[in-house]
């Protein structure tokens, strides 16, 4: 059962903070590349796990300060297929960091009202992930103010490929005709077929790439660099992110 409790009012932000934003031109779905955690490290001379930490903990911050600001589906891109590649012990003090900050935050989750999604193929996590992500979303299931999506093990490419086999196998199966493929079936059977598209994709660190994020889900998406590393993002950066947001017109290739 979600206990969700209302937040206090102007946690984040002063009343005239929100006072500029159009509420009839928020972003319903923002989804943020948290980049810079290691450089963050470095840069600080601290080591490698503190950095993960600090960008863990500004993770559910941002998620607690887009409640204020009414966004509704806010998505990570938490660890990629490519990051496999990184060295064997960083991998695994991520998996452990991963399964023991669900843990965590499962309460605080529950309190505020915050469900936990996720995109991704699951299968290669350690079990005890694994566990960890089915018991928060089954402790979280009925809060509904705001939707965190975490993405495990997750590409787009891998995502569109994943998509693609259980459409041809429905196809396979007869439960679909090759005349009804179109853009909106396709999109049903991508990982993200329950939320609308992001509207807003913001990247820390000041880096330039889409990194095999959403690439399908962000073709519209207004794109927003913030040049400050992931655990220095504020909800002061978020704020300038959104409205910058709506100062933009979209056209919509029109």
């Amino acid at each position: 059962m979600c206990l969700r409790s209302p937040m206090e009012t102007g946690k984040f932000f002063h009343a005239e903070d929100l006072e500029q934003l159009d509420p009839l031109h928020t972003p319903k779905h923002i989804a943020i590349i948290p980049d810079g955690n290691r450089r963050w490290a470095k840069k600080y001379f601290f080591n490698l796990q503190l950095g993960h930490q600090e960008g863990a903990d500004t993770l559910m911050e941002i998620v607690e300060a887009a409640q204020e600001l009414k966004i509704k589906v806010i998505t990570f891109y938490s660890f990629s297929t490519e990051n496999w590649n990184r060295p064997f012990h960083e991998v695994m003090m991520l998996m452990t960091l991963f399964t023991n900050y669900l843990d965590q935050q499962q309460k605080r989750m529950v309190n505020n009202g915050i469900k936990l999604e996720t995109i991704g193929d699951l299968t290669p996590l350690p079990e005890s992930l694994k566990q960890a992500i089915t018991a928060t979303k089954e402790a979280t299931k009925q809060c509904d103010d705001i939707r965190l999506v975490l993405g495990f093990n997750y590409g787009s490419r891998d995502e569109i490929c994943r998509s693609f086999h259980r459409l041809l196998e429905d196809y396979e199966q007869k439960k679909i005709q090759k005349e009804e493929i179109n853009e909106a079936m396709i999109s049903r059977y991508l990982d993200t077929r329950e939320w609308s598209d992001p509207e807003l994709f913001i990247r820390t660190s000041g880096e330039l790439r889409l990194s095999n994020f959403l690439l399908w889900q962000i073709s519209y998406a207004e794109i927003y660099v913030a040049p400050v590393l992931w655990p220095e993002f504020t909800p002061k950066h978020l704020l300038e992110a959104v409205l910058d947001f709506q100062n933009r017109q979209r056209r919509w290739g029109s």
